[in-house]
């Protein structure tokens, strides 16, 4: 009798992967999570947004690199051992010599939509660099996203670039352009850094970067969305500044200025 072998959700990241986080700000993770659950992921995206990417209510976040949608994959039996797997690499590529266990900030699926097409929701243009940090309103480094893409994409669907190294200038300022200007005007040291080409994922293959890493993408000049499913990991000794975030909704979690964040709302995935 055939013995069926059941893969488990993520694989164990290397030390040389956790070496190239740490200096570019940013890591290729190849063949990252099993095909399976790349599926469940894409099944359970389709279902709330439509297959085009777009049929969901607007999320509250106008913008347009992505159309936002909730996935709250914590409480959905399929996904969450996935998250816990996120959750020890997010801890290896933190490298805290501190025994600092890992929190789920937020997770949201974000389809890119196709460029070409007139959408019903925003989200159908270039992404311009930036760092993600300014928005989340927390008091210390450490996050990262874990760009999951929901099936094989390259640069023609508009994937990401990053500025290598950048993570290393510290609070670049916000995160959308300054007075109409690209935060590489603002900040001419980013242009004596290298800059990755846009990376081409197979099936599987994931990208963590640092909330610190500026980086950027094209448009999705495809007839379909660029589906993907972010994670986002913090630190889970960081506390909310009281700066007005786009994450979280502070009063719906009963949160003070420097307060831990509740478990209950953003749960430990790894310890």
């Amino acid at each position: 009798m055939a013995t069926t072998v059941h893969m488990a959700p993520c694989r164990t990241i290397t030390p040389e992967e956790v070496a190239h986080y740490q200096e570019k700000g940013w890591v290729l993770l190849k063949r990252f999570i099993d095909p399976d659950t790349i599926a469940t992921l894409l099944r359970k995206a389709q279902g709330i947004m439509g297959e085009d990417g777009d049929s969901n209510p607007p999320y509250g976040i106008d913008q347009p690199y992505f159309n936002a949608q909730a996935a709250s994959g914590y409480h959905d039996p399929q996904v969450r051992p996935m998250l816990h797997g996120i959750g020890d690499a997010a801890k290896a590529l933190m490298a805290r010599k501190a025994n600092v266990p890992v929190r789920l900030f937020n997770d949201f699926f974000a389809p890119k939509l196709p460029a070409a097409r007139k959408t019903r929701n925003q989200g159908n243009g270039a992404t311009s660099f930036h760092q993600d940090f300014i928005t989340f309103a927390v008091d210390r480094t450490g996050g990262m996203t874990f760009w999951i893409p929901l099936e094989g994409y390259g640069p023609d669907a508009g994937t990401m670039s990053f500025i290598e190294g950048s993570h290393k200038l510290g609070v670049l300022g916000n995160y959308t352009s300054y007075d109409g200007k690209d935060i590489r005007e603002v900040y001419p040291e980013l242009e004596d850094l290298p800059m990755t080409e846009q990376v081409t994922y197979e099936p599987g293959d994931v990208t963590a970067h640092s909330h610190l890493t500026v980086h950027g993408a094209g448009q999705n000049s495809l007839d379909r969305p660029r589906w993907a499913y972010l994670v986002l990991p913090q630190p889970a000794d960081a506390r909310w500044n009281g700066a007005p975030p786009e994450a979280f909704v502070p009063d719906a979690h009963g949160m003070v200025p420097y307060g831990m964040f509740p478990d209950a709302a953003f749960p430990i995935i790894a310890e």
